[in-house]
Parts: C-alpha cells; sequence; structure tokens
C-alpha cells in the first residue's frame, strides 16, 4: 500500500498553519505525569499569546498537584483535517493580577462557575512553550516552529 505524499510546507508559512490549528480546536488535550505515569485530559484554555496557552484549574483538581511536582507539560491540538500541533512547556501559575482580571472577564463560565476571581479554588496556568511542533494529517513528520523571543 502506497503512503500518501503530503504536499510541501513553506517553512514560513508554518507559524500560521500551527495557529490556525491552535483556533479550530477548543479542546486541546493537557499531559501531565503522575508520579511515573501520564494523564492525559482535555481542557479548555482560557487565553492564547500566541503559543503560549493559559489554562485555567481548579486547586482541587489532580492536576494541580501533578504540575506542582512536575511542571512539564504538553498541550496536543488537532483540526478536523487531523493536523496536530504540539506545544511541550512549562506550567506556571498567575500571579499577575491583571492577567487574572483579564482572563476573568473575557470568561463568562469562569464567573458563573467560580462566583469570585477571588475565589481560593482558581488557578490559571500559563504553558510557557519550549517546544512548538506541526505535522499534517498522516505525513509522518513533524515540522519545528521557531519559537519567538
Amino acid at each position: 500500500m502506497n503512503q500518501p505524499a503530503p504536499d510541501p510546507i513553506d517553512p514560513l508559512a508554518l507559524p500560521g498553519l500551527a495557529r490556525a490549528v491552535i483556533a479550530a480546536d477548543k479542546f486541546p488535550c493537557l499531559a501531565t505525569i503522575d508520579g511515573d505515569h501520564p494523564r492525559l485530559r482535555p481542557v479548555s484554555p482560557v487565553r492564547t499569546d500566541g503559543f503560549t496557552v493559559y489554562v485555567a484549574n481548579l486547586r482541587s483538581y489532580s492536576k494541580t498537584a501533578q504540575i506542582e511536582a512536575n511542571p512539564h507539560v504538553e498541550l496536543c491540538y488537532l483540526d478536523e483535517q487531523h493536523d496536530q500541533v504540539r506545544i511541550e512547556g512549562t506550567a506556571g501559575v498567575v500571579a499577575e493580577r491583571e492577567i487574572l482580571e483579564e482572563i476573568w472577564t473575557d470568561n463568562p463560565l469562569l464567573r458563573q462557575y467560580l462566583g469570585s476571581i477571588d475565589n481560593p479554588e482558581l488557578i490559571v496556568y500559563r504553558i510557557v512553550p519550549s517546544r512548538v511542533r506541526f505535522m499534517r494529517e498522516w505525513a509522518l513528520e513533524y515540522h519545528e516552529i521557531p519559537l519567538e523571543n
């Protein structure tokens, strides 16, 4: 059986292609480590700045302890054409009040569910990318996306 041959990709187009996949997938999967076991779950990012992704979380969720023990995470985005973007990065708690207020204002579901930005259960993680890769469906080859400095 012949393997499909993907169309060539202009390297300058890669960041735009990756951002389009991110925009299309409202529920990427977030991978964490629980001891020596991987854990994967869909999340709903509350903000995306380039390839930096913000994810709201509850302090009582198991991923809180997992990220505290090992902040290295990976997000996987998939669009309807099965193109994917993988973002490896480090998750850190957002402490800047201005950013938290912007996220709070832009996310009615957070306001409805938590009631107050000062709810002690609320944690927002900023996932700062260390590596971003893009792959076309069935291409079996990742393309590295240069990170902006």
